[in-house]
């Protein structure tokens, strides 16, 4: 079959459409590689097919190549291990050691919950059961292989790659691929891609060419404005002043490192009081000790602030929540308080223990600080929802729900811009993808206006030939 087909193809298996689920499959007539191996998050449509056993052979996978640790991306690994591949996982050295703590973490929460649901007997399964387990996590990083930003390696027959910062969240990398044929390609895609002049992380880094890009347009029909940072003071302020509970769903990697040294800031010049800030996130707080080993990704600033002897990752009066009592305890907690904690889009983790006990209550605020995908409790609430279904309860909502853009660690249209101005030439198509329709479609026309591009918006199992133009 391999034989047979002379020019590559790319099929969308995931974030096509959406933003989770994130698979793209890149056939050769040698090869076929996978680009990230994410969960669906969000609507059960869409969670349900973690469930579903994949439309490609797993075992007849030469390589995964991960453009960063977050679970829309990787997720997916311990299954895809499981179903019987068995080639290497290729990534960053900060990719790998997130690996380590989101897989297991990933693994542990779903056991916890299965046990929850058959002891409360909320879920539609009997017995509910977990969609990995922690023994599903050791081979994928016993598959996994490290590679040094900027280094070029072999992948599979006729596939090589080269892995540059993109600047997301710590590890995270473009993938420059290089395709041996009758007409040689070169594949570049941006995984998701980061902002430039933003706490801790390098800036984006440029790629010099493209034959086919492959690109995230998250937000593509939104730019980035106002003062965040700003934004944030005065919810502070106001959290101190009237003795209010200040709860913050954040990714526990990325988005909790960037709102500590956020919060510190202000802290030290005096633009908000110093209130207790608890990381109700065991995950959260080893990650931020990842953070602080991995020189190789971090600014100037970051660096310079870890040569004093506090961590720049801790607040004043900073706590840590290590056990299930200690988060537990919080609850019979006042304000003023902030309380960070996973998931970012509220879809599981600590914050539901939260919501069940403070949305109910007046003084609570909820703030948003990063992406919530549809389906989402955190997109639900955003959108004015009045009531939360949380471990088989609806939960009423008469919390103050705040947003605030900004803080996000995904480039909105004109960063995307700025990254693929970079380009010398420009590539015969660009596929979006990681995003919801409206995006991606505003994303596609912002690059034919602007660079006078051919584009296509990518469809959900759609697969097409690498060496032939699309009609856009």
């Amino acid at each position: 079959m391999r034989g047979m087909q002379t020019l590559p193809s790319l099929q969308f298996l995931g974030a096509a459409g959406t933003v989770t689920g994130s698979k793209h499959l890149l056939t050769t007539p040698r090869a076929r590689v996978l680009l990230d191996c994410g969960l669906f998050q969000g609507p059960k449509d869409l969670r349900l097919r973690n469930w579903a056993m994949p439309t490609f052979d797993m075992r007849g996978l030469d390589a995964v190549i991960l453009s960063h640790a977050h679970l829309d991306h990787s997720g997916g690994l311990p299954l895809l291990v499981r179903a019987g591949f068995r080639g290497r996982i290729h990534c960053t050295a900060g990719t790998r050691d997130l690996l380590r703590i989101l897989l297991a973490d990933a693994a542990r929460l779903q056991e916890e919950e299965a046990t929850y649901a058959n002891r409360h007997g909320y879920s539609r399964h009997h017995p509910a059961q977990p969609l990995f387990t922690a023994d599903d996590v050791a081979p994928v990083l016993d598959a996994v292989q490290v590679h040094g930003y900027g280094t070029e390696f072999d992948v599979a027959a006729g596939v090589r790659a080269t892995l540059r910062r993109a600047g997301h969240i710590l590890g995270s990398a473009t993938s420059d691929l290089g395709i041996d044929g009758s007409v040689p390609l070169r594949l570049v895609y941006s995984g998701d891609l980061g902002r430039w002049d933003q706490p801790i992380l390098r800036d984006p880094e440029p790629v010099p060419a493209a034959d086919v890009l492959l690109i995230e347009s998250t937000y593509g029909d939104k730019e980035h404005v106002g003062d965040p940072v700003e934004a944030l003071a005065a919810i502070v302020r106001e959290t101190a002043a009237q003795e209010r509970v200040l709860l913050i769903p954040a990714f526990a990697v990325g988005r909790t490192q960037t709102l500590i040294w956020v919060l510190r800031q202000l802290e030290e010049a005096g633009r908000t009081p110093r209130i207790p800030v608890v990381i109700d996130s065991p995950m959260a707080n080893r990650v931020s000790e990842v953070y602080c080993h991995h020189l190789e990704d971090l600014d100037h600033e970051m660096r310079q602030a870890m040569d004093h002897k506090q961590c720049p990752l801790c607040c004043q009066q900073y706590e840590l929540c290590a056990t299930r009592d200690e988060s537990k305890a919080l609850n019979e907690r006042r304000g003023p308080m902030i309380v960070i904690a996973g998931s970012g889009m509220a879809t599981g983790g600590r914050i539901l223990h939260h919501f069940a006990r403070r949305l109910p209550m007046p003084r609570t605020t909820v703030l948003l600080v990063g992406y919530q995908a549809q389906g989402t409790r955190g997109r639900l609430l955003q959108d004015g929802a009045r009531e939360l279904r949380i471990h088989g309860r609806s939960i009423p909502v008469a919390a103050e729900v705040r947003t605030i853009h900004g803080l996000s660690a995904h480039a909105d249209g004109k960063e995307m811009l700025r990254w693929l101005g970079s380009l010398k030439t420009p590539p015969t198509m660009t596929y979006l993808v990681h995003g919801e329709p409206r995006p991606a479609q505003a994303m596609a026309t912002l690059i034919q206006e602007r660079l006078g591009w051919p584009t296509h918006v990518a469809r959900d199992g759609e697969s097409v030939r690498l060496g032939e133009l699309s009609e856009g």
